[in-house]
């Protein structure tokens, strides 16, 4: 069976695309980001809970901060990226939700009363909320460098407060020269795929 998915789009998406490590100079533009939101913003989260909240780094102030917290090796890459993106989940997602889950209102209470079960939730559905606007920079036919490798509490001091949880910083641009590391390899489908 083949996907509905045109094979070009499979391979930007998915075959073809990689963790970027260098970037050209071009600009990443506000309308490029919104339209990369207003696609990415309708994938599935439990409640419609959409705890994912995005921090871009664009003045050279911010991201002198920001390289300060982020690992050694990856430093030059954010340092150099035309656009960066701490992205963080919103333990406070519930006060949203009779505006996004209006058919039960009550699930802000009903649920998601308290701060460990919010957070919980939001880490879960902010990470797949973070699949999804990685896929949606690929959209956009940018490349995506999305990293972990960073100190987490002093991301969230700086740039955050007590209610967001840092999850990665993201850097995003036109791929530049040698941007990619060989692609590494997948487990098979039979490795990973169980019916019982």
């Amino acid at each position: 069976m083949s996907l509905v998915l045109d094979p070009a789009a499979q391979d930007l998406l998915f075959r073809e695309a990689r963790t970027a490590n260098t970037f050209t100079d071009e600009p990443v533009t506000d309308e490029q980001v919104q339209a990369i939101y207003d696609l990415v913003k309708y994938g599935p989260t439990a409640f419609n809970q959409s705890p994912l909240r995005i921090t871009l780094v664009r003045s050279p102030e911010a991201r002198e901060r920001l390289v300060r917290h982020m690992a050694e090796g990856n430093q030059p890459k954010t340092a150099s990226a035309p656009l960066v993106a701490i992205l963080s989940a919103d333990n406070e997602f519930h006060e949203e939700l009779p505006q996004l889950f209006p058919h039960f209102p009550q699930a802000k209470d009903a649920f998601f009363s308290e701060r460990p079960v919010r957070e919980g939730a939001a880490t879960l559905n902010a990470a797949l909320q973070a699949a999804y606007f990685i896929i949606g920079v690929r959209a956009a036919g940018l490349a995506a460098g999305p990293m972990t490798g960073l100190d987490f509490d002093g991301v969230r001091k700086e740039f955050l407060d007590d209610d967001h949880t840092p999850l990665m910083v993201v850097n995003i641009g036109r791929p530049g020269p040698d941007s990619w590391f060989p692609r590494s390899p997948r487990l098979a489908y039979d490795e990973v795929v169980t019916t019982v």
